[in-house]
């Protein structure tokens, strides 16, 4: 499933598994789940975790690193603006009180063939552009079809789709390639839709416009707000239309209570906290641990105006892998002992003990924080998937739990380090004084590329180790544009990034790991993986029939990529770190697998007047 890290969707533990893919087929359905029933039936009010009554008024600011050059939502290139999933919707919207449902939104209901073979959305005849065109199933079959030729990610999203075509007025009917793929209606229902009389039509000076091409004309949608006006890279700000055609719908109702939706751009990370501490934006998403346990000692976090609060929620549904990824498409990664050997130089809890203040967790799985992650030895189902590729996987998967290496004092640095370069000396490397070198007498050196400086102090503790044993890293930090059109070009050597994970892996499994996108430019497969066991596994993993084998599979997957030593992993936090201006409230129980700000908080005046500031 297509993964979404603040949208978090969750699995209720404790309770048997169900099967993979629970709407009734043949039927038309108001909802649309992986596991179990809907909680909501058809025709329900509101989602029970919002505010119906809540005030819509006052302005929400966001803060953003970066900038933006194109308010075209489907290009790979350019930075898209923020904020545009407030003007463009989708056909299904996901609960944030249920795991893996989502229900109606553009789409009024849908229907999925009995053999699995299609599925058939139904449009809401009250969908209408914010021009007051309505919404059509000929502009649900031209999105797709945009999306999937002008962007490399969603024709691998996609890959299992044949066509779209309107089947009936106000139907359009998705085909599938396959049978046993059930989670395609899922992906199908996160379509952002796009309206094609708009983009083939003519801007205010008369020339046509061009899907094909980034464009800063204000977009036209069908969401709640419409872009009110910008400073190109700098700052945007949407307002919430009174004409909005989904204000009463079920899953609309206590929703986008703010009348202005804003969001500042900075470029230097320390700037931009400064600015919060100013008082130029509302909510901060604290990513740094010193920071966090240091520098809140400012009057308003004293006197209370600015509020410090932990959400869990965010992090409930979700899984995460992250850290230094070497790029095999370089031939100095090409050799699994020399990406093993990085790990060892890696010295966590060193870091810990003097720059993460105790807050965070080793990473020792691609789906950490999920309960089908892999541990231990392989056994029952996992096992028997693990057979079925037997002579595609590294045989260590079956007789060696997967572990990273431990560290935190001088001794133990010591042993890694040594590990480190017994690794190195059996991939062709060979001491030369205090440089390591290969045959040629070159040394092993190489870049790590950073999106900005905040990760700098963990890459200097993995470049320091590393020096010890005589291999030359350099960290090279840059500004957002310049890191995100490196990364899509795959012009790296190393990156620090990741792969967040939701409560069912499946499709966008091949353009994190699948070898077909290992060349496609702004797919997400940074460490270049092109590995035919893992492509089955892959594949066993999309067509699992129940939940039981998808969760089988997923630890199989997991377990192969962990042994392949794609990465160094890093460090996490199971929570949101968040500072706020005490200006919003919101609901009394906030939703299971979301924090919920700002889409179901709202402008609180009686707190904003103790506050000050921003109206």
């Amino acid at each position: 499933m297509k993964f979404a890290p603040l949208l978090a969707l969750g699995l209720l533990l404790g309770l048997a598994a169900p099967a993979l893919a629970q709407t009734k087929p043949g039927v038309w359905s108001h909802a649309f789940t992986m596991q179990g029933e809907p909680k909501y039936p058809e025709g329900f009010a509101h989602f029970d975790y919002v505010n119906p009554d809540a005030p819509k008024t006052g302005t929400v600011r966001m803060g953003d690193m970066g900038g933006f050059d194109t308010f075209n939502p489907i290009l790979p290139k350019g930075e898209a603006a923020g904020g545009l999933g407030l003007v463009y919707e989708t056909l299904l919207t996901p609960s944030l009180d249920e795991n893996n449902t989502y229900y109606g939104l553009l789409a009024k209901s849908l229907m999925i063939a009995p053999d699995y073979s299609a599925v058939t959305f139904r449009i809401d005849p009250a969908a209408e552009w914010q021009d007051g065109e309505p919404v059509t199933a000929e502009d649900v079959v031209w999105s797709f079809d945009k999306a999937r030729e002008l962007n490399p990610n969603s024709a691998q999203y996609y890959a299992d789709i044949t066509k779209a075509e309107v089947t009936a007025p106000g139907e359009v009917t998705f085909s599938f390639s396959k049978t046993d793929n059930r989670e395609l209606p899922l992906i199908l229902g996160q379509l952002s839709v796009l309206p094609q009389h708009w983009w083939e039509g003519t801007d205010a000076k008369g020339a046509k416009r061009d899907i094909g091409q980034s464009t800063l004309e204000k977009p036209m949608g069908s969401g709640a707000y419409e872009l009110a006006s910008f400073d190109a890279g700098r700052t945007i700000t949407y307002k919430r239309r009174a004409d909005y055609w989904g204000a009463t719908q079920p899953t609309q109702v206590g929703t986008d209570n703010f009348d202005e939706y804003r969001i500042e751009y900075f470029l230097d990370l320390t700037v931009q906290f400064e600015a919060f501490k100013g008082d130029q934006f509302d909510w901060w998403s604290e990513n740094q641990a010193r920071r966090w346990a240091t520098a809140y000692d400012f009057p308003a976090v004293a006197d209370g105006r600015v509020i410090k609060e932990l959400f869990p929620q965010d992090y409930a549904g979700s899984g995460v892998m992250v850290g230094f990824v070497p790029n095999m498409r370089r031939d100095t990664f090409k050799d699994e002992r020399v990406r093993e050997a990085l790990n060892y130089a890696f010295n966590f809890e060193e870091l810990s003990n003097t720059l993460f203040f105790g807050q965070y967790d080793r990473i020792d799985s691609y789906f950490f924080g999920l309960p089908f992650r892999s541990s231990g030895l392989p056994e029952g189902q996992e096992l028997d998937i693990l057979n079925s590729v037997k002579d595609l996987v590294p045989p260590s998967v079956f007789t060696e739990p997967y572990t990273n290496p431990v560290g935190g004092d001088s001794t133990k640095l010591r042993e890694n380090l040594r590990t480190a370069l017994n690794l190195l000396s059996e991939a062709g490397y060979k001491l030369d004084g205090t440089r390591l070198v290969d045959a040629s007498g070159t040394q092993l050196s190489f870049e790590i590329l950073l999106n900005g400086p905040t990760i700098e102090p963990v890459a200097a503790n993995l470049v320091a180790n590393l020096a010890l044993i005589g291999v030359e890293a350099k960290v090279r930090s840059v500004d957002s544009p310049q890191y995100i059109n490196r990364v899509r070009s795959y012009d790296y050597d190393v990156i620090y990034t990741g792969w967040s994970q939701s409560f069912s892996p499946g499709n966008e499994q091949r353009y994190f790991f699948g070898s077909e996108s290992v060349d496609k430019e702004g797919a997400q497969n940074y460490a270049g993986i092109a590995d035919k066991g893992v492509d089955a596994l892959i594949e066993q993993l999309i067509a699992a029939k129940d939940r039981p084998t998808q969760e089988a599979a997923v630890k199989a997957l997991d377990r192969v990529l962990l042994h392949h030593h794609y990465l160094v992993p890093s460090y996490t936090l199971r929570n949101t770190r968040a500072a706020r201006w005490d200006r919003f409230s919101h609901p009394e129980n906030l939703p299971e697998f979301s924090s919920g700000f700002p889409s179901i908080w709202w402008y609180d005046a009686e707190k904003a007047a103790k506050t000050g500031g921003a109206q």
